[in-house]
């Protein structure tokens, strides 16, 4: 008489798991789309990919008066703080504390930024925090080659006709893995792009044809339309601007209420991974911008300014970054070893 075969798994218990990694697939996704701009940011990262070789870089400048330098000082006041937290909560958090701390890190992950952004944005003359306008000027900027080039990616076009630039993989199929070549994280940063501008187009369009005053129409009937050719899509491609990384970025703004917040939080996924490279995104563009401000404020200035820091900012990250990044951009002088402060 043969030996009954006793499952490892029952049915059941098969069923759960299945049904465990179906509900983690859009958060899984999500964690793959930062952990491969991560990857892409620390490939790329190289000695001609830096701030210094470009010409957008050497030309910037700005002059400010005392009350501008105020607004700057206040908006990466506010960068800083947000980022300290979003540190903290690092610092503090095992992997049910950061699983739990999404309602919160996802919007410090892209305020943080935002501030910043719009520090290096008031440098460059835009003074305005109206969402449409800091996107569509940053957008402008990433395809001047403001930014180096691990971020300078960005897509274009119509629906339906959209084009990648400057990620030469990014027509690969991206997998449901962790990017663990630069192909795989060009592709899912690809693939992050479209999705991201598609969600965009759409919610275009249905702004546009729920207003009677700009929906367009039948040329036979007058009605708005609710079916679009590819004319039609054309014709709003104007008003999507470019999508970059700081589009990508905004998809991290998810209401606390949210169910789509809730998916994330049951899901089975690598949280501190996610978390790290959030925190290694905001570095990265929060590094950009400091530099850019301190070299329209001047190096002095901008070295005055983070000696005055708050006190839970001192001896930290701002000072880290100036020391190691914003400094050495500016005077081309390789930075000196130094222990013992937060990267």
């Amino acid at each position: 008489m043969e030996t009954p075969i006793i499952p490892l798994v029952t049915d059941e218990q098969q069923k759960l798991a299945d049904e465990t990694w179906r509900k983690s697939i859009p958060a899984q996704v999500f964690l793959n789309y930062f952990f491969a701009i991560n990857y892409h940011i620390q490939e790329a990262d190289d000695a001609t990919g830096g701030l210094q070789h470009l010409p957008f870089f050497r030309a910037h400048q700005a002059e400010l008066v005392e009350a501008d330098l105020t607004a700057v000082t206040k908006l990466l006041h506010s960068c800083w703080s947000t980022e300290y937290a979003l540190r903290s909560t690092a610092e503090l958090g095992d992997e049910d504390y950061l699983r739990n701390a999404l309602h919160w890190t996802f919007p410090q992950a892209y305020h943080t930024i935002m501030a910043g952004l719009q520090a290096f944005l008031y440098t460059a003359g835009v003074r305005g925090n109206n969402p449409s306008l800091v996107r569509r000027e940053v957008g402008r900027l990433v395809v001047r080659n403001a930014y180096p080039r691990p971020v300078s990616f960005y897509a274009a076009g119509a629906y339906g006709d959209f084009s990648i630039h400057r990620l030469p993989l990014a027509g690969y199929k991206a997998g449901l893995n962790i990017a663990s070549k630069e192909i795989d994280a060009q592709a899912q940063i690809g693939q992050f792009l479209r999705t991201t501008r598609k969600l965009k187009a759409t919610a275009t369009r249905q702004q546009i044809q729920a207003n009677p005053n700009t929906a367009i129409r039948s040329q036979k009937t007058g009605k708005v339309l609710d079916k679009w050719t590819a004319a039609h899509w054309q014709q709003i491609t104007w008003r999507l601007g470019y999508t970059t990384i700081f589009d990508l970025l905004g998809r991290l703004r998810i209401s606390q209420t949210s169910r789509e917040i809730e998916r994330f939080i049951e899901a089975e996924i690598d949280f501190k991974l996610f978390h790290q490279s959030l925190l290694n995104i905001v570095s990265y563009l929060n590094g950009i911008h400091e530099t850019y401000v301190a070299k329209a404020i001047g190096l002095e200035r901008y070295q005055q300014l983070v000696d005055e820091l708050p006190k839970h900012l001192h001896h930290g990250f701002v000072e880290e970054r100036l020391r190691t990044r914003v400094q050495p951009t500016i005077t081309g002088e390789t930075p000196a070893p130094q222990m013992g402060i937060a990267a």
